[in-house]
Parts: C-alpha cells; structure tokens; sequence
C-alpha cells in the first residue's frame, strides 16, 4: 500500500493498538479523521476539516477499534479487497467472516494474535488439510493488511507450512465412458459434461458460455474465464460439435435450467454431482476431475505445457507439467519394456536355430 502524505496530519496509537489519526493545524484542534489514510471516508473527513466545514455524517463503524471485526470492515472497503475478481471478493468474504466466526475472534484484537494461536487454529483442522491452509492464507491476508494500517508490526504467518492436501481425481477414460453411457448427447447432463470436458473449463465459466460465445462457422466457442479474466478462443473438438448440434437452441446460455434460466455455479455444480451419482460413479468422481481429465487427454495427446495451457488457461503450469511428466514417463517405460522383450526375443530365436 502506497503512502499518502497530507498537511497537517498526526496519528498516536491508543490503548488497542490501533493507529488513531486527526487533522489538527498549528495552534488549531484536533478534528479526529476516520478510518485510514486513503480511505473514501478517512479523505472525505479531511477535506471537511481542511475547510473548516462540519465532519460528514459517518456509518457506525464495525466493531472495536483494533479488534478483528472492525479489521474486516476496513478490508471489506479497501482497495486491495475491491481490486480483486468479484467471485475472489465473494470467496473471501465468506472465509473471512466464517473464520473469524468459528474462531469467536470478532472482539480480539489483531495485535493480541500470536503464533500459536494460527498453530492450534490449523491443529483443529488438521483432518481438512485444505481448510486448514485457507484459515492460513486468509491470516496472512488480514494480518499484512493490519501491519500497511500500522496494527502491528510483525507477521506470525511468516514461515509457517501449509499442510499437505489430496488432490481431486482425474477422470479416467473408462469412467469418461461411463457417464457418456448414462447421459448421451441431446441430454442435458451429456451437453453440460462435453463442455466440460473438451473446453477444460471450470463449473463458474461453462455456466457462462452462451450460444452467441461459438462463432458463425461452430469452429471455435469463446471464453472470458470468470476467476482469472483469461480470454480463450478454443477450437471446438468434434465430439463437442455433435453434443451441441443435439442440443436445441432455445435459451441464450446453452446450458439452463429447467426453467430457462442460466444455472449458479453452486446449482451446476449440484446438478452434476447427482448426474455423476445417477451413473453409478465412485464418489472420488467429482466435477472437477473432468477438467484435470482435459488436461490428462491434451497431455498423452502430446500436446506441449504452454499448448495445454492455451485450452485451460492455467497461469500456474506446474500441474499441466505433472501431466506431461507421466505421459512421458509411461512412454517411455513403455518403449524400455518394448526393446527387453525385443532382445529376448532375438535371443529365443538364435538359441533355437
């Protein structure tokens, strides 16, 4: 967070840690400015007094001043949360809130929160690896955020480990077959999952893609990825072309619900979970492994990383580069085991004549 330096600002920290500052000329009084420096309110608040007009009329702030309630509450309004991608914004919000709920936390102050309390904090959540790392990284988020408000000035994130998490199931081709079994093309369930499927795409985009997405020739379908803004032009595979010229054009989005309207990502989400249920699939089939599955098959197809990556549009490569690795891997393994049998072979048949 950059620094703003305004006249005839002074600041103490009081009983709670917090940062308090005021607007007070040489000989003048001291106007009490809200917020932080920066802040719409904090600004509005010290052209008032810079004038020498009346303080605006202000909301209640959230909480006690140094206390994780009202951290969150000038997180909430800062830029660094309102730069983010909207479904990032929704996502944080609801960990952060949920957090400092389940934590009883709201009332503590930020200063008061030590290292072992993170410690035990992940100990409770030590059979949820991935709920245990989310309650890491959104402390480090609020604590950096607390330490640019002048809170504090140490991080006891700093250095500690995320636990080691599972990963989610890549599909395989015979569990592939298996849900095209149940759910043929011109259903909604098969149109959803070959959008999945040969886009690589994530629940949040496919629920997106409408037909006016697919050009005039039905070559290419254009996609605009919700959580990183990446933009793909991505050719249409020929089993996608037949699942689409089998599935009506009566909605602008092409996957709806029985309503006509364009699916939540939660509802697609839960539609297709009872869709890969209803094919009698094992639960480590979740929807998500279908897009490790595109991945998987563009990998063994012998696309490169950066070629994957151009249909998926992950910015981090190291997963696609797994991918590559074991395709590689089996192979040529499978090549090593060609040439012993070869030369054993070679071997049978010179011993025999």
């Amino acid at each position: 967070m950059s620094r703003i330096r305004l006249p005839y600002i002074d600041h103490f920290k009081d009983r709670h840690g917090t940062t308090r500052y005021y607007f007070r000329r040489p000989g003048g009084k001291r106007t009490p400015l809200p917020g932080y420096p920066g802040s719409d309110e904090f600004m509005r608040a010290y052209a008032a007094a810079e004038a020498n007009e009346p303080p605006p009329e202000t909301s209640k702030e959230r909480g006690q001043p140094g206390t994780f309630d009202r951290l969150l509450g000038l997180y909430f309004a800062s830029v660094d949360y309102k730069r983010l991608k909207a479904p990032t914004q929704r996502a944080y919000r609801l960990a952060m809130e949920k957090l400092v709920r389940d934590e009883k936390i709201g009332h503590r102050t930020v200063s008061g929160l030590k290292r072992e309390h993170i410690k035990t904090m992940m100990a409770d959540r030590v059979d949820r690896p991935a709920a245990a790392n989310g309650v890491l990284k959104k402390l480090r988020i609020l604590i950096k955020f607390a330490i640019d408000l002048g809170w504090r000035q140490d991080d006891p994130t700093i250095a500690m480990r995320k636990l080691k998490e599972g990963e989610h199931h890549t599909w395989t081709d015979e569990e592939i077959a298996v849900f095209e079994a149940k759910w043929p093309n011109g259903t909604l369930q098969g149109t959803a999952f070959a959008l999945l499927l040969f886009t690589g795409q994530r629940l949040s985009d496919v629920v997106r893609m409408s037909w006016r997405d697919v050009d005039g020739a039905g070559t290419v379908i254009q996609v605009t990825q919700e959580k990183t803004g990446t933009k793909l032009w991505i050719p249409l595979h020929p089993d996608l072309t037949g699942a689409l010229a089998a599935w009506p054009k009566t909605h602008f989005a092409l996957v709806t619900t029985a309503y006509g309207e364009p699916f939540t990502a939660k509802g697609f989400g839960n539609k297709m979970a009872d869709a890969i249920a209803a094919a009698g699939l094992p639960d480590r089939c979740v929807t998500h492994g279908i897009r490790k599955a595109a991945a998987r098959r563009l990998a063994e197809a012998g696309c490169t990383t950066h070629q994957v990556a151009s249909i998926t549009g992950h910015k981090s490569l190291a997963e696609i580069e797994r991918y590559t690795r074991e395709v590689n891997q089996r192979t040529t393994a499978g090549a090593a085991i060609l040439k012993i049998a070869s030369r054993k072979r070679k071997e049978d048949e010179q011993g025999g004549s």
